[in-house]
């Protein structure tokens, strides 16, 4: 079993009477979205609407699943809940300064034989993803040369952040990027569904990966936005020889998908 609750939300968790995974569990609410039934067991997520001991509310995402599991070569057979997959990603994320969702409860236990997670993280309040319409060239937040300048900037900075401490992804799609406007057109980033993250061996693998995942949903953005991304990720005005090989190698298994 693991269990653990960020300090700073102690205190909401028990003005709420849901400071235990039990309580959590039993909480009767709403599906967010309809359960996945895969893996040989469920996993489900509400939306909840914390009370503050001060007045107010704030928004959290519950999950909870029940033989919900993915193997690894350390456990092959029985596996492990992919929530816990997913809490080891958030704090991984957070020790290297990735900006991702922010932890608030997560516990996994077992149970007359079934296995079952919980997992709390803070809403993304003002957040939407970069696949919406508003981020699309010509939505509302990129509409301009700066608004789009300031879009593939922090894109490229998260993402060279991410893979510079050898993390990959995994399934780096816009949709899995959310934006946050901010005062004077600034612009902050943060990366959800961290489900399938790896750290692999070798980094050069993670690298195309993320990045052709990336190229092959966001061909909206055209090739030239996309080559100002590629270049800002790699810090090359004019693209190295090894720059241009990898990029000639996106652009290929783009075209081989079609």
């Amino acid at each position: 079993m693991m269990h653990y609750i960020a300090d700073k939300w102690r205190d909401v968790l028990v003005f709420n009477q849901l400071d235990s995974a039990e309580k959590l569990w039993a909480l009767k609410a709403d599906w967010f979205e309809p359960p996945n039934a895969a893996r040989g067991g469920w996993s489900g997520v509400c939306r909840l609407d914390l009370k503050l001991p001060a007045g107010g509310t704030v928004g959290v995402f519950l999950k909870r699943q029940e033989n919900h599991c993915y193997r690894s070569l350390l456990h092959p057979i029985k596996g492990l809940p992919t929530l816990l997959k997913e809490f080891n990603s958030i704090r991984t994320f957070e020790t290297a300064g990735i900006a991702s969702l922010e932890p608030v409860f997560f516990e996994h236990w077992q149970t007359e034989g079934d296995r079952r997670a919980v997992l709390l993280t803070k809403e993304l309040d003002g957040f939407m993803p970069l696949s919406a319409e508003d981020y699309k060239p010509g939505g509302v937040f990129a509409s301009s040369a700066g608004q789009k300048a300031v879009i593939i900037s922090k894109l490229a900075e998260i993402t060279r952040r991410m893979h510079r401490h050898k993390v990959q992804h995994n399934c780096f799609y816009l949709k899995h990027v959310f934006a946050k406007q901010l005062e004077g057109g600034d612009l902050e980033l943060r990366l959800i569904d961290l489900e399938k993250v790896k750290q692999p061996y070798f980094n050069g693998q993670a690298v195309f990966r993320d990045l052709y995942s990336l190229a092959r949903h966001a061909q909206h953005w055209g090739i030239k936005d996309q080559l100002r991304f590629y270049k800002r990720y790699r810090q090359e005005k004019k693209l190295s020889p090894a720059g241009k090989k990898l990029w000639r190698r996106i652009a290929a298994r783009i075209r081989a998908k079609h």
